[in-house]
């Protein structure tokens, strides 16, 4: 099969490597319908982080169930399913906790895992599934071609979005600011609105992504960057700030205007991927009785919920795709969101 392995910045192939297998048995299967690339695929592509040797990318997709190992059970050949960005066992304390990002058995797509065993990257036609039962959410049925994007947010961006959101206890009447206009910003403007938020301010300066914050629930747009950003949102805040910020990039800059813009006693909640240093400054929060919650987001929890919202029409975070490019132009879908010219991209195989 083809699949894609990035070589190091700026360097993304697709080439031909072994057909998966079921393994043992609780694996699965997975022919790829769609896939797409990540704001944080986007980190090694740039070289902040090291690509010492090529490998396999990739870890947002859904498909169809081609195979199952003799163990499997919640998932039969035929189902289509979503696979979030890592993989879980979904019966460890950790995952009972709604922590599936830190299954004692989990692992991550595109690498060996515990088992000692290849899990396929997401980037390509096909995936070993480990601990499918876990790992895989079912689907209603085949989704349409309208709703398909949809259902592919539901792997990362929009679960990721979310977890910003419940993080910093965005509720009814709330008022959120939102830091960063890439996916998972805008897929936490629909969060936040989903939760109940009041007003939602959305920081971001490019037209399209202003237009789909605002359709999405943005009630505010803030264009300026750094201290000017902060006092205008402080202005249209009454300078009181937000009860919420929702930090979304994974900057030092992203993080600290998060915090300049939170209320005394607010919540920042922060899902940005970090890179180039982020910090958090001790006294500021000591200071404000502003605190941080966050982390990598346990999408496996929040899917069944938010497919359910996706396929009755509650919610759109499918529009966030605005490319779609075939498998055989991964390298065109890398460079187009290196540059800014998608939000981002669908890859079909």
């Amino acid at each position: 099969m083809r699949a894609t392995l990035i070589h190091g910045p700026r360097d993304v192939r697709l080439e031909h490597v072994p057909d998966p297998r079921v393994e043992l048995p609780t694996d699965a299967v997975v022919r790829v319908v769609a896939a797409c690339v990540c704001g944080s695929d986007l980190w090694p592509y740039r070289g902040v982080a090291p690509t010492p040797e090529p490998r396999r990318i990739g870890h947002e997709f859904v498909g169809i169930v081609e195979e199952v190992g003799a163990s499997v059970a919640a998932v039969r050949p035929g189902d289509f399913v979503v696979a979030p960005f890592t993989i879980s066992d979904n019966t460890c304390v950790h995952c009972r906790n709604g922590v599936q990002t830190s299954c004692v058995h989990g692992g991550s797509w595109g690498a060996v895992n515990d088992d000692g065993l290849f899990a396929d990257g997401g980037q390509g036609e096909r995936v070993r599934v480990p601990y499918a039962d876990g790992t895989l959410v079912v689907a209603p049925a085949v989704p349409s071609d309208e709703l398909l994007p949809g259902v592919l947010a539901c792997s990362d961006v929009m679960g990721t979005g979310h977890h910003a959101a419940r993080s910093a206890r965005v509720g009814a009447g709330s008022t959120v600011v939102v830091v960063g206009d890439g996916a998972v910003g805008l897929c936490a403007v629909i969060a936040a609105r989903r939760l109940g938020a009041e007003r939602i301010v959305a920081m971001s300066r490019n037209p399209a992504r202003q237009a789909l914050a605002t359709r999405f629930g943005a009630t505010d747009l803030v264009a300026e960057r750094g201290a000017e950003g902060v006092a205008h949102v402080l202005d249209l805040l009454d300078g009181v700030g937000a009860d919420s910020a929702l930090e979304c990039v994974g900057t030092k800059e992203s993080m600290q205007q998060a915090l300049d813009v939170a209320r005394p006693g607010g919540l920042v909640g922060f899902v940005g991927v970090p890179a180039g240093g982020p910090e958090v400054s001790v006294r500021q929060m000591f200071g404000t009785n502003v605190g941080v919650v966050g982390g990598v987001a346990p999408v496996r929890s929040y899917i069944p919920e938010l497919l359910a919202d996706v396929w009755s029409g509650a919610i759109e975070p499918g529009l966030v795709f605005d490319l779609t490019l075939p498998l055989d132009e991964v390298a065109q879908a890398y460079a187009a969101m290196d540059e800014r010219r998608a939000v981002k991209v669908m890859l079909r195989p």
